[in-house]
């Protein structure tokens, strides 16, 4: 049976790459809660992104293919980011409203491709943070 692939933006790799869908035995074999979930790998660089397996699209990749380095970054915007709106759902839509304004574009942590705009999110986050959501 052939292997399913799909074209997502690979950050290691600057470009759209033939991602092959695969799953978490392969990419945390040391995680075998993750076992059966769905991921997209980049087969050059190792790199993979998880899926929105709790939708009706199970396969649908999150974002772009993180490297490590922005793996690392997408966790310390979620640090400062969820604690902001929990358990407040509206809260979390006015910030992601203000961050897409400030980017110029619909706002999603797994979109970010660049550490530069990784810091500018961040940054963006202290701001409202000390501003108070509310007040966003």
């Amino acid at each position: 049976m052939p292997q399913k692939r799909k074209k997502i933006f690979c950050i290691e790799c600057q470009k759209n790459v033939g991602a092959r869908l695969t799953n978490g035995y392969e990419v945390y074999s040391h995680r075998k809660d993750l076992g059966e979930l769905p991921f997209w790998i980049c087969d050059k660089c190792k790199n993979f992104v998880g899926c929105h397996h709790k939708t009706q699209n199970r396969t649908k990749p999150l974002g772009c293919i993180p490297n490590p380095h922005m793996t690392l970054a997408r966790k310390e915007i979620h640090k400062l980011l969820d604690p902001m709106w929990r358990p407040d759902k509206k809260k979390r839509l006015r910030i992601y409203a203000a961050l897409s304004r400030h980017l110029g574009r619909k706002y999603h942590t797994a979109q970010l491709r660049t550490i530069e705009e990784a810091r500018e999110v961040y940054r963006q986050l202290l701001k409202m943070k000390r501003k108070g959501v509310n007040n966003i």
